[in-house]
């Protein structure tokens, strides 16, 4: 995918402040919405559509800054401190497979949303593991997988589509 590379200086902060935008509208959105599953912790994480367009549209230090924004903007807003901390702890370890995975040629933009919701949730798994001092979240990780897997390529479907729209438009 071509980056949009030729956004700069003013142009870049206001498409960041709208991305930003967009993605506290979506994770309030989300949040007003009854559990898909009916299991907790599993959310679609359509902001995280966003987060897969910035990168593979935007620089990657933009990805990064816009991933951190959105957690402490969300976590200040409509959490508190532990919202922050478990959305950090799954927003870095997500974007740093989803940069790394984007990178390389022939994976497709859903698969690298599999594969980010799927790290999100060993990295928020990883962060109750540690403050509860106890191994048997493991047991949930199966599931949370699953929930990783199939709401990432939901994110990832809407992420593609948009980009290749936007694709057509500046051809």
């Amino acid at each position: 995918m071509k980056r949009l590379s030729s956004v700069r200086g003013a142009e870049k902060v206001a498409l960041s402040g709208l991305l930003i935008a967009m993605m506290l509208v979506l994770g309030y959105v989300e949040s007003l919405l009854p559990s898909v599953s009916g299991i907790p912790g599993i959310k679609l994480g359509l902001s995280n559509g966003v987060l897969i367009f910035a990168v593979y549209m935007l620089d990657l230090p933009t990805a990064w800054v816009l991933m951190v924004l959105k957690v402490l903007l969300s976590g200040l807003l409509f959490g508190g401190f532990n919202t922050i901390l478990y959305a950090l702890a799954g927003g870095v370890l997500s974007m740093a497979v989803m940069t790394g995975l984007s990178r390389v040629r022939g994976i497709h933009p859903v698969t690298v949303s599999m594969a980010g919701g799927v790290m999100h949730n060993v990295g928020q798994v990883a962060v109750a593991m540690a403050l509860f001092h106890t191994n048997q979240l493991l047991y949930y990780m199966a599931v949370l997988v699953l929930a990783g897997l199939v709401c990432g390529a939901l994110t990832g479907v809407c992420a593609a589509a948009v980009m290749k729209h936007l694709k057509k438009l500046k051809a």
